[in-house]
Parts: structure tokens; C-alpha cells; sequence
């Protein structure tokens, strides 16, 4: 019997202790896509590793190469690779050449094309079973295959090829999990239809990387030391970076599609992020505990906006594209081969400090690392030639998560001598001795206190090892995919068109893609060169002709940005006038989505604004609870409010939710929201209101023919949209109309017809509720960007 026989041979040269304990039961492992290219590099070794790791662990096993390729040649490509694996240096040459000859043994291959093929491979595994005896213990699957291949395979797999009950079945999956959030529920969704949560292992080879994979163990470990120190108050920021010499030449089919954001930040970059942010599990070796800390830290991300990040593209990119694709010489490509992102954590441990994601192709150097930079608070007396070199504590304090390449070449974990001595597995991390000569981020090596893996192991290695002890919390579950791409897919859309800043690739990029963080967001610090990708943009001097009013009364009108930021300024100036005039400042502000830039312009860039003595009043609201996304209230509160220094007494938020219903005249909402405006503003008069514009000329929530709000003494009014919620409050035209002053704020292309409408119009409210918007003793300035105006 072929399994006895390799078993025997095992048991020769002393792999196994008896043969008895190899009848734990049997696992048989299946590799589609066999013969592709991250098989060939990585898989099969990583296999064969686990057959050495495991050959005595009471586990027999079989191998079973499968490809779309017909028997004899792909047997022939996968043997070709087989017979190159290699044993670790500290294997001995003898049990080497046995293992080796027993791992190419108990390896067939299989052409696996039709469901046929699927139910042939079943057999062959259970006839091979029962002849020798065995228990299954479990089957593995793993996906070396393009994800458009995933679908159909799982359906074979279901229906033809799982293990008997009682055996487990672990599949395997590569990334690209999705291209957005929308593809990625679509392809979690059909595969949650063939196999349960607890058999999908997603892989992201990155978690095996022995740095990134010891960032967890490295904070439990150092509790003691961390834990005062692991927060807003100490760490200064932090850095995770990836950075590649190589292009994407060859490969730009796959990165026209993707990008360097969807290829390395939203999932390398991201799950290291994750590492740092989480709250500790009491249990980090319980998978489920960790699973769920990395679910609630991506809960605690800020939300990603366009000025959240820096994007580059190589020069050789556009032609390579060109060239690969078949595309045309004028084809302009706005994939980005280089990013820098800004992430905040609005977790109370991590409020306000800086997480800097970066990577790109054509860089100066390869490298990456997770680098931990803390406040340095001390202010040392003795000049620095006397200072003990090590331990001064007015050096940099840093920890480092060395992933490999760059100066050190190897994985390493290093820390500041003048931060603590780290506790670190003795079995698995030895402390480094020497190499004084090389500097890590300006300081010598004899600054920290470092650490080398005492065997160092390929990052496939590692999760094929972890894909057969089933630790889940290496790979990612399907919650976890889902809230990556929910926070990633938001910027993704925001800079699907933006060109990115071209660099020359390697050392020559100099300065060029240095960036700094301004304000929460980031910029690159040199100008933008003279060759840019889109040097046709029509610029706000072309529009110098712009009529200086609408509708009667005064216009301002530029690009977005600029419009942004002259409303913030002017509304800053409304504020500071009425708080000098009267000690307060009320503000009635409206929902919708073109508020939402300005409030983060307000909150970035308006240290100035007296927001102690002002009052936030709503202009409108959807009758929701203000804990839901379409609330106006949770937009504000989530862009502007928990960003500024409002006093909570100042706050107020629309009663729409009361005795646990929403809108319901008989709860008297807007009467009450009537006599808190008549108890707190003088004369019912707001300081400003800022309105915006609906394409069917609504505005606040007055809708055309509204029953409600247009005329009449109620100041408050419940009225109806036509798009869902239905339901919603909002501030009458006359109270409206009583304001100091009222801005108008229209934003985008989509808005140019009711624009160009509104301009040709009388005051028909019925037709057009924003055509009534005419204070009688205030003020109205209309903010139209060139986009709306123009078309």
C-alpha cells in the first residue's frame, strides 16, 4: 500500500516515533491552479514545509496538483516543479533527500475541468482511504485561481467533492477579494452559498510576514511596558510602508484594473493597521476575540475623503499600458502607481494621531516596515557628545516592525534603548549583536534594542502552516473583507479621475513624492511640475465675464475648493460680527450632501471661529433616529460637531424621534422645536442660515406643492419628499425668510439646469420652493460653483 509504504520509509530514518501515531487521519490538500506562477514560486514549497513540519505530528497526508491543463503535460509542468523544492539549511542532507522523495510520492496530479473531474477526484481520495485503511481527518482546497474561476469551483466542490461528516474542509482564497465594496458583497455572497464562515480562509500573504504576524504577540507580551504608553497621549504617528524598485511592466492588464490602493493599502497596508489600532483581546491566541478587536477598529476609522491622500503614476506607466493593452498613443491612464494615505482612528485611545499608509512602484528603494514614532517630551542640558548614546532620552523613541528588504534585509523588531528592554519569545527571536556601521532612520543600530527571527520563514509558509492548525485569525473573515472595503471604496470613487503627479521612477524622484499632513489632510510638498496628465482644465480666469448677481442679489462663484473656502471664511465672519454685537451666534444649517465639505472645511481650517457662543440649529431633518447614516443630524455631528468645540447646551438636534416614533403630530415636535428657536433667538431672527438646492428647486425640506411650510404663521412644519425617508421636519419659508442673513450654496454639473432655471424665474414658491427664499429685513448671497453656473 502506497501510504504504508511511504510511512515506513518515514519511520526509517526517524521522522516518526511509531507507526501507530501516524493514525491521527488523513488530510489530503488540493492545489488548483497547480502549475501558475505563485504555485511554481511559493505554494508547493510552502506545501512541502508543511510536510516536513507535520510528518510526524500523527497526520498522514496526500498532495493533489490540479490545473486546467490535460494530464500528461500538466503532470509533466507540475513534476518540474517538485523536483526543485528545497529543505531548510538546518535540515539534514539525509532526511532531506527521504522527505523529498516521499513528498513527490504521495503528489499526483489531476486535471480538474468538469464537474465530472470533480467527482472522479472524490473518489480517487475515498477508494485511496479506504485501501489503506485511513480516517479522513479533512480535505484543504486552495484557490490558486483568478477569483472569476472561485464561483464555479465552489460549486463542484460543494456538490461533488466535500469530506464525509465528521472531516473538516478548508478553502483556501487569494486575493483580488473584489474590486469595491459592491463586488466584494457580490462574490462573498455567492460563496457563503456553498461553504460556511469557518471552512473560507482568505489570504493575505502580508500576515505571514514574521514581523507583521508578531505585532499582536509583541504588544501582549509587553503589556506592562505598553500599555501607558500605547496611545493619543505618547505616540506621535505612525508609519506603514511598502515600497518596491520594480514597475508594474508585465503586469499592467491586472493594475490597470486595480491600482496600488486596491493592491497593497486596502489589504497588506490596512491589516497591519489593524494590528497597531485593535484593542488588545485578553486571549490573543483565541481567534474569535481578535476577530472581533479588528472588527471594532475598523468601526473606529475616520471615513476617507479625496484630500485624505497623495497619488503618483511612473512616467514609463502610460506607454507601457499602451503597449501591453493595444492602446491608443493618446490614451491617458489615472491609475495611480503610488499613494500616500492619512488615516485617523476616532477610537478614544487613538484620537488625533496621524496613521500614514504608503506604497508605490519605481521607488528608490524596497522596503517595508511598521515604524511606531513617539512624543519626545524631554529637553536635555548636556551637550549631545557627552550624552550616554543609547539611552538619552532626547533621541528619537520609536518601535519598529522591520518587515524585510532595505538596509537590514531580514525581518527584525527593534526598540528604542531610552524606551524599554522588550520581552521577546526566546524560541522564535533572538537579539541581534553587532553591524554598529548601519543607521536605521538617522540612529545607529546600537540605539535599539533588536531582534532577528532564529529561523526565518517565508510568509507562505507561515499560513499554510496556519491553514493546517485552522487559526483563523491569520487570514480574513468575511465581516472584516466587507468593512475594509467599506472604508477604502469611498476615497476609491472620490479619486476615480484625479490625475496622480508623474514621477520618473527610482532615485531621480527626489523630492517629488514627499508629502506633509496639513489640517487632517495631505498634500504633496513641492508645486506640481509643468507636465501634467490633464493640462486642458479650463481655470477660473477663463469665467472672469461671470455675472457678479442671481437673481437680484449677490453671486459669489468659483471653482468647488475655492467656493468652500470662501463660504467658511465668510461664514467665520458672520460669527464673529454677531458675537461681538450680541455674545451669541446662531446658525441654521442644512442637510444633504453638499454641506458636508464645508463643515469639513470649517472644522480644518478655522481655528478662529467662536464656535464657544454658537448656537447649531437645523434647518431640516429626515424623520429617522439621529444614530442613522441618513439622519442630517449624524452627518453634521459625524463632519463638523465632534471636530469643534461646541458647547452641548448649544446643540440643536430636530425632535423627530419622541416616545420612541418618529414624526408624529400628536408628539408635538415642531412646536417644541418652535418654542426652543422663540426661547433662545431674539426675535426668531437666526444670526444666518445656510440653504442648499434640490435639482426640482426644493430647498431645506420644502418640496414643490408643499401643503406645508410655504405661507402661513408655523414656524416648524412636518412635510413629505417625494424619495425616501418620506418623512421629514423642516423650518418654514417665513422663518426662513426672517434670518440676518441666508446663504444659497449649490455645488456640481447636476445642479446646472435648475440653476439655469432659477435664473430665468420670478418668485413662484409653489413651483419652485428656493424661488420664495427673499429675507424681508436680512440678507441673501447666492454660492454657485463654475460647474453649477456653466455646466
Amino acid at each position: 500500500k502506497m501510504l504504508r509504504r511511504v510511512l515506513c520509509t518515514v519511520l526509517f530514518v526517524g521522522a516518526l516515533p511509531s507507526l501507530a501515531e501516524a493514525s491521527q487521519g488523513h488530510i489530503s490538500v488540493v492545489l488548483l491552479g497547480a502549475t501558475g506562477d505563485l504555485a511554481k514560486k511559493y505554494l508547493w514549497q510552502g506545501l512541502f514545509q508543511l510536510y516536513m513540519d507535520q510528518v510526524s505530528s500523527g497526520h498522514s497526508f496526500t498532495f493533489h496538483g490540479a490545473a486546467l491543463t490535460p494530464l500528461e503535460p500538466g503532470q509533466r509542468l507540475m513534476f518540474d516543479v517538485l523536483k526543485k523544492l528545497a529543505c531548510p539549511p538546518d535540515e539534514s542532507p539525509d532526511r532531506c533527500a527521504v522527505l523529498k522523495d516521499q513528498f513527490l510520492k504521495l503528489s499526483q496530479y489531476h486535471q480538474l475541468k468538469t464537474a465530472e473531474n470533480y467527482t472522479v477526484l472524490n473518489s480517487e481520495i475515498e477508494t485511496l482511504l479506504r485501501q489503506e485503511g485511513l480516517k479522513e481527518a479533512g480535505r484543504i482546497f486552495y484557490f490558486s485561481v483568478p477569483p472569476f474561476a472561485y464561483t464555479e469551483i465552489a460549486r463542484h466542490i460543494n456538490s461533488s467533492c466535500r469530506p464525509p461528516p465528521g472531516a473538516w474542509l478548508r478553502v483556501v482564497l487569494e486575493k483580488p477579494f473584489g474590486h469595491d465594496l459592491a463586488s466584494a458583497q457580490q462574490l462573498a455572497a455567492e460563496l457563503t452559498s456553498f461553504f460556511r464562515e469557518e471552512e473560507m480562509y482568505r489570504v493575505d500573504h502580508y500576515l505571514g510576514k514574521q514581523a507583521v504576524a508578531h505585532i499582536l504577540p509583541f504588544r501582549d507580551q509587553n503589556r506592562q511596558f505598553l500599555d501607558p504608553i500605547w496611545n493619543r497621549h505618547h505616540v506621535e504617528r505612525v508609519e506603514i510602508v511598502l515600497k518596491e524598485t520594480v514597475d508594474a511592466k508585465g503586469r499592467t492588464s491586472f493594475y490597470e484594473q486595480y491600482g496600488v490602493i486596491r493592491d497593497v493599502l486596502q489589504n497588506h497596508l490596512t491589516e497591519a493597521l489593524m494590528f497597531l489600532t485593535m484593542e488588545l483581546p485578553a486571549n490573543v491566541s483565541r481567534a474569535e476575540e481578535v476577530l472581533q478587536s479588528k472588527l471594532q477598529a475598523f468601526q473606529s476609522l475616520r471615513g476617507l475623503e479625496k484630500n485624505s491622500a497623495v497619488l503618483g503614476q511612473y512616467q514609463a506607466y502610460a506607454s507601457q499600458v499602451q503597449e501591453e493593452l493595444q492602446k491608443a498613443q493618446d490614451y491617458i491612464s489615472t491609475t495611480p502607481t503610488f499613494a500616500g494615505v492619512l488615516v485617523h482612528s476616532d477610537s478614544l485611545r487613538w484620537e488625533g494621531v496621524p496613521f500614514l499608509l504608503t506604497s508605490g512602484k519605481a521607488l528608490d528603494e524596497r522596503v517595508g516596515y511598521v515604524r511606531v514614532l513617539f512624543k519626545n517630551r524631554a529637553y536635555c542640558t548636556q551637550r549631545e557628545t557627552l550624552r550616554d548614546a543609547g539611552y538619552s532620552q532626547c533621541k528619537a523613541k520609536q518601535i519598529i516592525f522591520y518587515i524585510g528588504h532595505g538596509t537590514l534585509n531580514t525581518p527584525a523588531v527593534l526598540v528604542s534603548r531610552n524606551l524599554f528592554r522588550p520581552v521577546m519569545p526566546e524560541d522564535s527571536w533572538r537579539e541581534a549583536v553587532g553591524q554598529s556601521d548601519l543607521h536605521i532612520f538617522g540612529q545607529p543600530l546600537s540605539d535599539y534594542y533588536m531582534y532577528r527571527p532564529v529561523k526565518e520563514r517565508d510568509a507562505y509558509s507561515v499560513l499554510i502552516s496556519n491553514i493546517y492548525h485552522g487559526r483563523k485569525d491569520f487570514f480574513i473573515t468575511t465581516e472584516n473583507l466587507l468593512a475594509s472595503w467599506g472604508f477604502w471604496t469611498p476615497l476609491l470613487d472620490s479619486i476615480a479621475h484625479q490625475p496622480p503627479r508623474l514621477y520618473p521612477g527610482g532615485a531621480e524622484n527626489q523630492h517629488l513624492l514627499d508629502f506633509e499632513m496639513v489640517s487632517g489632510q495631505v498634500a504633496f510638498i513641492l508645486a506640481e511640475p509643468v507636465e501634467l496628465l490633464n493640462p486642458n482644465r479650463p481655470m477660473p480666469s477663463d469665467y472672469r465675464a461671470v455675472q457678479s448677481k442671481f437673481r437680484q442679489h449677490p453671486l459669489v462663484s468659483a471653482w468647488s475648493e475655492d467656493l468652500i473656502s470662501q463660504l467658511a471664511s465668510d461664514i467665520e465672519q458672520t460669527a464673529s460680527r454677531a458675537v461681538a454685537c450680541s455674545g451669541q451666534f446662531h446658525l441654521a444649517l442644512s442637510g444633504g450632501s453638499s454641506p458636508v465639505v464645508l463643515f469639513q472645511q470649517l472644522a480644518r481650517h478655522h481655528y478662529a471661529f467662536p464656535w464657544k457662543h454658537t448656537h447649531i440649529w437645523l434647518v431640516d431633518e429626515r424623520c429617522v433616529p439621529l444614530t442613522d447614516t441618513e439622519s442630517n443630524f449624524f452627518s453634521l455631528h459625524s463632519h463638523l460637531l465632534q471636530r469643534v468645540r461646541v458647547p452641548y447646551f448649544n446643540i440643536h438636534p430636530m425632535p423627530v424621534h419622541l416616545n420612541q416614533r418618529l414624526c408624529v403630530e400628536e408628539d408635538r415636535g415642531t412646536e417644541l422645536y418652535a418654542k426652543e428657536i422663540m426661547a433662545l433667538v431674539a426675535n426668531a431672527s437666526f444670526d444666518l442660515v445656510l440653504l442648499g438646492v434640490g435639482t426640482d428647486g426644493h430647498t431645506a425640506s420644502l418640496f414643490p406643492h408643499s401643503e406645508n411650510g410655504l405661507e402661513g404663521a408655523q414656524t416648524v412644519v412636518l412635510t413629505e419628499s417625494p424619495v425616501r425617508p418620506h418623512q421629514r421636519m423642516s423650518l418654514s419659508l417665513p422663518l426662513i425668510n426672517k434670518a440676518r442673513q441666508v446663504f444659497v450654496l449649490v455645488l456640481g454639473r447636476g445642479k446646472h439646469d435648475i440653476t439655469a432655471l432659477l435664473s430665468r424665474v420670478g418668485h413662484e414658491p409653489r413651483k419652485w420652493p428656493v424661488s420664495g427664499v427673499n429675507p424681508s429685513s436680512g440678507h441673501l448671497v447666492w454660492y454657485v460653483d463654475y460647474e453649477a453656473l456653466l455646466g
